[in-house]
């Protein structure tokens, strides 16, 4: 009897790797895409491996796909973008082992900057698109996605959201295939995309999504559920199982592949109901086929392109019940901070201090940008702090950035941060990058990265070091400093902002959430000394309180000794004790 397992989403398309007999995994973190590969690295046998940046990732398992076995990219749908360089390219010279790339969207913001739709970019890409519902299917497509590459010659994105990447529910677990090797042959036409084996791709590109298109009417992953044909809808993903919730006695033609689409069946399920709704989240990107062919269909008109759907969406528009009086009691707001003894927070306390703005990065220091802080005032994608603080420069002069540094992560600072100081040295820039060294990708759950010096599989391995690489650059002030040492730091920050050139200030402190952390020490309050100035709880540590006669209270659960606050007192009213 098989074994069935509560999963989530993205451990289910783990095993459906694992079970595809998947040899490469490459990725790098993000949400919420990171649980593939934490889970990946659990079956030896697969290679797995966190890259520097997605669009390395891509080119990892292209290059294991070409040598015949089967690999696989995952990412968050921002790393799409990243990656985008090589898909576009590999659709169009195909496969040799199966190819396929999981792309993690994020509908409803919850730990990204934009609202992506990742079926645009392959639409764009014109590679095919496979979206599971639940758990079951997302292991199920991960496989089928496999054999699906192999039989067209393609890479396959199969694209989840947040909502399936973090659901749970039963999966039947199945033993690994072991696919025999594809044995490698050199092929210039195929693999090396000049402009005139290119040419001759694109031909067989548009030939093979309109066959996919033709083979998905009977391809079991689309299907029709005729029930009451008064209400049809055509749906994907976890939308699907808003409309099963809202409707469950409705039609319902649900696709598993959302590009290439099987006209002929969505033609066919269209005439048999008599009004159509499209359910998508996020871009009305089948709706505006489906109505190019000139069926009748609603959509966008009553659905929103913003946001997360859910199955109270469908019973206000169609169903027109009155969900908002339904809502749950409104709970008090909780803002994002960070955590008590972060090192961000007291290098923003003295950028705070200095009135220096910061051209900030992808990051848990996204929060230096809010109250009271207040010190971060741009954020647009991994690597951008730097590259945006040199067209600042170069747009303003050296002047106008003396009040102004880079801030960027250890990890992010490798994701691409590297590439972009690289330019301002070249393009003789000036400015003072900061890259806040906590030796880990916090954001995402403390991964690992190169310059950590352990891999994904546990592997210790030689760590680049930050500080030589900059060195390496030709840059001629890099300074590494304690982020704690506020003194110290403070008087870093104005000596290298007023420089005319580059440099580089690297701020190291481990994340206070790392494993392995001690904290001997916390900090306790001397109320008979305090002043009652406020000073302590200007950097906005959740630790600290302020009493009703002025005075601080300090929370010892939250607090881990990292003497910030007792930095900041002039008067010694907070002090150090040994636990």
């Amino acid at each position: 009897m098989s074994e069935v397992k509560i999963m989530l989403g993205n451990e289910a398309i783990a095993r459906g790797a694992f079970e595809a007999g998947v040899k490469v995994s490459a990725a790098y973190p993000g949400t919420p895409s990171t649980e593939i590969s934490e889970n990946i690295v659990k079956y030896p046998e697969i290679y797995a491996e966190w890259s520097p940046n997605e669009k390395v990732a891509m080119e990892v398992a292209i290059g294991a796909s070409i040598s015949g076995v089967r690999a696989m990219a995952s990412m968050k749908h921002v790393g799409v973008n990243v990656a985008s360089d090589p898909l576009y390219t590999i659709s169009y010279g195909g496969v040799n082992g199966g190819l396929v790339l999981v792309a993690a969207d994020d509908p409803g913001l919850y730990s990204s900057q934009n609202e992506q739709d990742s079926r645009c970019v392959a639409r764009a890409a014109m590679v095919p698109v496979l979206e599971p519902s639940d758990s079951q299917e997302a292991k199920d497509f991960i496989k089928y996605a496999f054999d699906l590459s192999e039989k067209y010659d393609t890479p396959v994105m199969v694209r989840t959201t947040t909502r399936l990447s973090h659901s749970q529910g039963p999966v039947t677990l199945e033993e690994r295939c072991e696919p025999v090797d594809i044995t490698y042959e050199r092929n210039v036409s195929k693999f090396v995309m000049m402009p005139g084996n290119a040419k001759g791709r694109h031909v067989y590109v548009e030939q093979r999504l309109k066959a996919m298109a033709e083979d998905g009417c009977d391809m079991p992953i689309n299907r029709v559920e005729m029930n009451d044909t008064k209400i049809g809808f055509i749906t994907s993903g976890i939308a699907y199982q808003y409309v099963k919730e809202a409707c469950p006695e409705a039609s319902v033609l649900k696709l598993g592949m959302v590009h290439p689409l099987p006209r002929k069946m969505i033609e066919e399920f269209a005439s048999k109901v008599e009004t159509l709704y499209i359910f998508e989240e996020l871009e009305p990107v089948f709706e505006e086929q489906i109505k190019s062919w000139g069926i009748k269909c609603i959509g966008k008109e009553i659905f929103t392109v913003q946001g997360e759907y859910s199955a109270n969406m469908i019973r206000k528009a169609i169903l027109k019940e009155d969900v908002d009086g339904k809502a749950a009691a409104s709970v008090p707001a909780r803002p994002p901070i960070l955590c008590p003894g972060c090192p961000h927070r007291s290098v923003f306390s003295v950028l705070n201090k200095l009135k220096i703005h910061a051209a900030g990065d992808i990051g848990c220091y996204t929060l230096g940008a809010v109250a009271p802080l207040s010190v971060v005032d741009t954020t647009v994608c991994m690597g951008a702090s730097i590259s945006t603080l040199h067209g600042m420069e170069k747009a303003k002069g050296k002047d106008y950035i003396k009040n102004w540094v880079a801030v960027i992560g250890d990890s992010t600072f490798m994701h691409t941060g590297v590439n972009s100081l690289m330019n301002m040295v070249y393009n003789q820039g000036t400015g003072t990058v900061m890259i806040l060294d906590n030796s880990t990708t916090g954001m995402t759950g403390h991964q690992d990265h190169a310059a950590t010096g352990k891999t994904l599989m546990g592997e210790v391995v030689p760590a680049i070091n930050i500080y030589e690489l900059c060195k390496a650059m030709g840059i001629k002030n890099v300074i590494e400093v304690n982020a704690f040492d506020t003194v110290e730091l403070e008087r870093i920050v104005k000596e290298e902002t007023a420089r005319e050139e580059v440099s580089v200030i690297i701020t190291k402190s481990p994340c206070v959430l790392l494993k392995g952390n001690k904290f001997p020490y916390k900090c306790v309050p001397v109320a008979d000394k305090c002043k009652k100035c406020g000073m302590c709880l200007k950097p906005g540590c959740p630790a600290l309180t302020k009493n009703a006669d002025g005075t601080i209270s300090i929370d010892t659960t939250m607090c881990n000794g990292c003497g910030l606050c007792m930095n900041l007192c002039k008067f010694g009213a907070i002090e150090k004790v040994e636990v």
